[in-house]
């Protein structure tokens, strides 16, 4: 489904990834471990084609991603991928099936169905209950599943999350990974996670170690 072949990516002097060969398959569940500076958000933003790499090749269902210019890159990413990050990342003027219903309206949908859309991805969350509310009237967890139930609303065929229980406590971390495989197993996604949880790690189909910018597990 995806394969990266030789990832180089510096910062000034800082190089960051050292020459990344990975392939994702589809359906799996793939942990992304390793210490903080790691390189493990930076491989993940160059999968999920947020960042640029300085050398090498990511291949989308044998598509090559970085020889699109950047609006058919948006729209690629748009259609294809989704994200979830640590910190949500919800506007908070909008309610909960507004935050789930704009990249939806971003593809091109009508208002009204993306919003009938989102009701059904926030049902599939078990949020009926919390359409109407807005991010500070949601719970940690509530806040998270909503930012996944935006992360599916345009059924990508991925879905990459950036450290997704790590701003969460011990109950609601556990309630969320197992999200994560009840959407694989029931919607077919394929999920890589990056984490220092080892719970979630253990859980994978694959744990993948990176350190000082290579490959080492």
């Amino acid at each position: 489904m995806i394969v990266i072949k030789d990832i180089e990516k510096s910062y000034d002097n800082l190089k960051v990834l050292k020459g990344i060969d990975l392939e994702i398959l589809e359906g799996e569940v793939v942990a992304i471990c390793g210490a903080s500076g790691a390189g493990k958000s930076t491989l993940l933003h160059i999968m999920g084609t947020l960042d640029k790499p300085d050398k090498g090749e990511v291949l989308f269902d044998n598509t090559s991603v970085f020889s699109f210019n950047d609006k058919e890159l948006s729209l690629f990413r748009n259609q294809n991928i989704g994200f979830v990050f640590q910190f949500h990342h919800l506007l908070p003027e909008f309610t909960a099936v507004e935050n789930v219903a704009l990249p939806a309206m971003i593809a091109g949908i009508s208002k009204k169905n993306a919003l009938k859309r989102a009701q059904e991805m926030l049902q599939l969350m078990q949020l009926s209950e919390r359409l109407a509310h807005k991010p500070a009237q949601l719970s940690g967890g509530e806040q998270q599943r909503v930012a996944v139930a935006r992360a599916l609303i345009n059924n990508p065929k991925i879905i990459l999350a950036d450290e997704p229980s790590g701003n969460l406590d011990t109950e609601y971390a556990k309630k969320l990974h197992q999200l994560f495989f009840e959407l694989r197993d029931k919607l077919k996604k394929t999920f890589v996670i990056v984490t220092h949880n080892e719970e979630l790690a253990s859980l994978s189909d694959r744990k993948i170690t990176i350190c000082n910018g290579t490959i080492i597990a």
